[in-house]
């Protein structure tokens, strides 16, 4: 079921940057998908169309079948959810729990329930141990954390993330994948993330979104958005690290495959059912 629908949206920056040109995108109920690209590419851009923050120029962004602007930025805040790159950029309040309580609390909500509210997204993010520390003395994967409880203390269906793995060190960025798959598989959140670190995208992303100079070029499962190559390099990204390894052991060293391993997972059980199949020629 298609939950959110960006239809022919075009924007263009007050500078005269042709951000979106005609952007067509659906978004399913309970995914996880990645919007892919280089930087430059629209990304950021586009996420801010979900939740109304930007207003297209041209085409229209539908939210369960009604247009965007038809809801009150109530309605909206409740349903799509948006956590920027920089959580400097959204954290204001003084401690962590003022600024969870932010937004359940100008929805006029009893303080029990602004309570509830907060004290289970400190918990669905791990930070309740950190509930009454000033925002200033969190590190920077923390904040991003509380950021994201701040999101999830209204009740969203969807949560927007712009590159949120940014500027993390590998187990910071593990941890949070982590927790974004917990949340999408668990809570049944929709999540819509933007990143241009395609190595994520086949371990955590259900599809994916290629975008590049405002236009998505490509959707699909991880699979059929990386076997090909040539779209790929077209829209100036990588393949995952792993993957590039096994296109060289495909095209160089003719090893046979039907389709192109685009984890270590995948890749181990290739390589071994492969070496099994040559022990077992050998021996025969």
């Amino acid at each position: 079921m298609v939950i959110l629908q960006i239809r022919n949206i075009k924007y263009q920056y007050h500078d005269g940057t042709l951000a979106l040109c005609g952007t067509c995108l659906d978004i399913n109920k309970g995914e996880f998908l990645a919007i892919l690209g280089p930087n430059g590419s629209g990304k950021t851009t586009l996420l801010k169309h979900l939740n109304g923050l930007l207003k297209p120029m041209e085409g229209e962004v539908l939210l369960g079948q009604k247009s965007l602007p038809k809801y009150s930025s109530k309605e909206i805040f409740q349903l799509v959810g948006i956590v920027f790159q920089d959580p400097n950029d959204q954290l204001f309040a003084p401690s962590v729990w003022e600024d969870v309580a932010f937004g359940p609390m100008n929805l006029g909500l009893s303080k029990n329930e602004i309570a509830h509210r907060v004290n289970e997204a400190l918990s669905l993010v791990d930070m309740t141990p950190h509930t009454n520390k000033a925002v200033d003395a969190l590190s920077f994967g923390q904040k991003k954390r509380v950021c994201i409880a701040g999101v999830l203390a209204m009740k969203p269906e969807i949560l927007v993330l712009d590159e949120p793995t940014c500027g993390l060190d590998p187990a910071g960025v593990t941890s949070i994948m982590t927790l974004l798959k917990e949340l999408n598989i668990k809570q049944g959140i929709t999540i819509v993330m933007a990143t241009n670190t395609v190595d994520l995208v086949p371990v955590f992303m259900d599809r994916t979104a290629i975008m590049y100079r405002g236009n998505v070029l490509k959707v699909g499962t991880p699979q059929e958005v990386f076997s090909n190559t040539d779209e790929i390099s077209y829209a100036c990204l990588e393949l995952p690290q792993i993957a590039q390894l096994m296109q060289v052991l495909r095209d160089e060293n003719n090893l046979t495959m039907d389709n192109l391993p685009l984890t270590i997972g995948e890749a181990r059980r290739f390589l071994v059912n492969t070496i099994r199949l040559k022990h077992s020629e050998v021996s025969m």
